[in-house]
């Protein structure tokens, strides 16, 4: 088996073997703490520009199955304990190694991902490179990994033409800004007639078509960067029209009402994390895959009041908006990987365009 090696930006080395594709790749290294659900976590565009580590240590045990959420692995590198060579399962189609080296993605096995995931944890998240050169130069590579920065992924991450899924119930423009397709899913299984327009759409484009209601999508990088969505955004803020956003569409919409957003120390990945609905009480176990959150104390009381909190740190996880039908959420109620608990959310988005209308 060939060696691979993955160099940190503070200058710890993990030595493994290498999976996946032969390449080598500098990348931000994330990790995820899903038990199951890989290749969910390597096809969701939101890992656009990132590595995943995976903190179960056991991947690939059910080998590739129908349940990619989009046609393609995003994720820049693929971190594990060790990679199952003998997949079993009904639905499989293949090996996660074969699927990595279809897609491209070079990846590394045999190391200590608990004490990875701790550094991450004690010193937050950072650059890191994997590569199978056994005469690297450690002072020239760690050059390049602190000179890594994630810029424009949401504009590759979306597409590039609009299409229409055809339904029967309210009409939905939905704003790719790096979709899962499960998020498309959800609607069109609750009848919606699903419109999905790239990225750059201009708000008006969409405004004209006269849609029900209007969904803003995950999607990666940092949320404030997006400096032109956020523009657009401000004009569909002030339509009547009913807007259901999650993830990086939920940071958009509150940066396009004044508020800031920050990178988490290691963010939030996973399928177990702990939400708590404001107005109830009730606390929902959810999935979740972002880095960076919305200062709540930043958004102006009067536009948008908490909704969801993580039980956890207390971060944001979702806002009503006053006088509006707009609500958002943080966390990914499509969930998948991950629990079911907040799926409620899209009857609710349905409800909420059925009751303008």
């Amino acid at each position: 088996m060939k060696k691979a090696y993955l160099i940190l930006e503070d200058g710890t080395v993990f030595k493994g073997n290498s999976i996946g594709a032969d390449k080598e790749v500098i990348s931000e290294i994330v990790f995820n703490t899903s038990m199951t659900g890989y290749l969910e976590v390597l096809t969701d565009p939101s890992y656009a520009g990132q590595a995943i580590v995976m903190t179960y240590p056991l991947i690939g045990n059910y080998g590739v199955t129908p349940d990619m959420e989009s046609k393609r692995a995003w994720a820049d590198g693929f971190i594990v304990r060790e990679l199952s060579d003998i997949p079993s399962n009904f639905r499989s189609t293949g090996s996660i190694e074969e699927f990595l080296i279809a897609q491209d993605v070079p990846g590394i096995s045999k190391i200590d991902t608990r004490a990875l995931t701790k550094k991450l944890r004690e010193s937050g998240t950072m650059n890191a490179m994997i590569t199978t050169d056994e005469n690297y130069d450690l002072d020239s590579c760690l050059a390049r990994i602190k000179n890594y920065h994630i810029t424009g992924v949401v504009k590759t991450a979306s597409i590039d033409e609009a299409y229409t899924i055809k339904g029967n119930g309210p009409k939905v423009a939905l704003y790719d800004f790096g979709a899962k397709a499960n998020i498309i899913k959800s609607l069109t299984q609750r009848g919606c007639e699903v419109t999905v327009y790239p990225s750059d759409t201009k708000a008006q484009v969409i405004i004209d078509s006269n849609p029900d209601g209007i969904m803003l999508t995950n999607g990666p990088g940092d949320p404030a960067e997006n400096v032109e969505i956020i523009q657009q955004l401000k004009k569909l803020y002030e339509t009547n029209i009913p807007i259901f956003a999650i993830c990086l569409g939920h940071q958009l919409m509150a940066l396009a009402n004044g508020a800031k957003t920050y990178k988490l120390k290691y963010g939030h990945r996973g399928g177990n994390h702990p939400v708590k609905d404001l107005q109830t009480g009730r606390v929902y176990i959810s999935s979740q895959n972002h880095g960076y959150a919305v200062d709540a104390s930043t958004l102006d009381e009067s536009v948008a009041t908490e909704a969801f909190i993580n039980v956890n740190d207390k971060t944001n996880e979702g806002f009503s908006y006053t006088g509006k039908n707009i609500f958002t959420v943080q966390f990914h109620p499509e969930a998948c990987p991950g629990p079911e608990d907040t799926n409620y959310l899209f009857d609710q988005f349905v409800d909420m365009m059925k009751g303008v209308r």
